[in-house]
Formats: C-alpha cells, structure tokens, sequence
C-alpha cells in the first residue's frame, strides 16, 4: 500500500456524529464492502446506481487516504472494492 494514497469514497451524514463510509453487503455471498473509485467523477457516476436512503441520509462524495479507509474497513468487517463508472469492481484493495 502506498504512503498517501488518495481514493474517493461515498460519505453518508456527512459533517455530523453519524458520519460514516458508505457500504454494502452482497446478497448472495454476504461479503460487506466499502465501494472505493480512483476519481470523483466515476464516484459520483456510479453513486446514481447505487441503493440508497434520500429520506434519512445525506451523502457526499470525499477524496480519503486509503490508510483511513482500510482503517474503516478492518474495523467493521469490510473488503475495500475499487469500482468503475458503473459499479463493476476492478480490485480488491482488502
């Protein structure tokens, strides 16, 4: 892993006690996962795709140190998938 490395992720309730990354679980395998993408503009793209609560959550999308989302990520049981555009996952980070 590189020193500094900076990905986008989806953050819900941003600026609030409640802050945290946005993650999924698959349905089928259960894997719980923290979607990560290499620029804002994928980030922002794929996020129009994804499931989300507009009712009770906010987001925002926020470049972060990969060191912090791994962090997260060890810390709640997530992988860390980078994605495309379009959801699909290109690696897994963790």
């Amino acid at each position: 892993m590189e020193k500094d490395n900076w990905l986008y992720v989806i953050i819900q309730n941003p600026d609030t006690p409640e802050e945290e990354f946005l993650g999924f679980q698959d349905e089928k395998t259960q894997d719980k996962f923290i979607p990560a993408f290499k620029n804002q503009e994928d980030a922002k793209a794929c996020f129009q795709l994804m499931p989300k609560d507009i009712f009770k959550a906010k987001y925002d999308t926020q470049a972060v140190i990969l060191e912090d989302i791994v962090r997260a990520a060890e810390e709640n049981g997530h992988r860390i998938y980078l994605l495309d555009e379009k959801g699909a996952i290109l690696d897994c980070l963790k």
